[in-house]
């Protein structure tokens, strides 16, 4: 029996990105992981998750269920995607075969009587995930259910840049819709225009390419490469703006204590709030 997930990407609705987490896992290392440790310490200002509950929605490669495990949280990975099931399970068994402490499992943020079934986490992260559900504001409902009290939400949510946003989604539903052999007909001037003005900036300032090459340090550990596929290629996709996630988690009994925005361009904005 054909599952939802492989009906959607049959139909070219949906991007596949465990495959392109497949390809990232290989060139993590033990830089990049430290990287991740340290953007999770510095959103939640916690020196380490000794004694917390990490819930990772949307785990992707692993790489932050492993940077939370790594840093002494107990550990609940879930994907859709049975490929970034797979990467996560490699990841674990990589750095904590047998571990009791990490579970993972392929489930959808959107059925939220899976999500109950869970309990309650101290620590609830869901970083550039629940705008690909196909159902962003059902997503960030169901995941509010699952913060203990007192505990944190860490999410990031594509901002809203209007009609250039709409333009985006565009694109990135025609990549999908395209055969692998045409992708690079969006892909390419895709990353260009992406890419260009950075490298310009780069070379006129006598350093060619250090943003690429220092790309991981400022970015948890991320790959340049693998990101511009990532975000061409994302869809579904939905975005909002920082007050609409506000005032979404303020009416369900948060307090937001922390915010990165990505200065009014077409990143992530990060959220972290507190249940109270």
């Amino acid at each position: 029996m054909t599952s939802t997930f492989e009906q959607e990407i049959n139909q070219k609705q949906r991007f596949q990105f465990g495959e392109n987490w497949n390809r990232f896992l290989t060139v993590l290392n033990d830089e990049r992981i430290s990287e991740a440790e340290k953007s999770l310490k510095q959103m939640l200002e916690m020196k380490d998750l000794q004694g917390k509950t990490f819930l990772d929605i949307g785990s992707g490669s692993g790489l932050f269920s492993l940077a939370a495990r790594r840093l002494g949280a107990k550990v609940h990975s879930l994907d859709y995607d049975p490929e970034s099931v797979a990467c996560t399970q490699e990841l674990k068994k990589r750095y904590f075969p047998d571990d009791c402490s990490w579970n993972i499992e392929e489930a959808s943020v959107l059925n939220p009587d899976y999500l109950q079934s869970l309990g309650k986490f101290d620590v609830v992260y869901s970083w550039g995930v629940l705008h690909h559900t196909g159902a962003m504001w059902n997503a960030l409902g169901n995941v509010s259910g699952v913060v203990n009290e007192g505990g944190k939400l860490f999410i990031s949510i594509y901002n809203d840049v209007g009609g250039s946003s709409r333009r985006w989604r565009l694109i990135k539903h025609t990549y999908n819709r395209l055969p692998n052999s045409l992708k690079f007909i969006v892909l390419w001037p895709s990353f260009i225009r992406l890419w260009a003005p950075t490298t310009i900036r780069d070379l006129l300032k006598g350093q060619p390419f250090y943003t690429w090459n220092t790309y991981y340090t400022s970015t948890r550990g991320m790959s340049p490469w693998w990101d511009v596929v990532d975000w061409v290629g994302g869809y579904p996709f939905e975005v909002a703006k920082p007050e609409e996630i506000f005032d979404f988690y303020r009416q369900r009994g948060y307090r937001l204590e922390k915010l990165n925005t990505c200065a009014g361009g077409h990143g992530c904005n990060e959220f972290v709030f507190t249940k109270i």
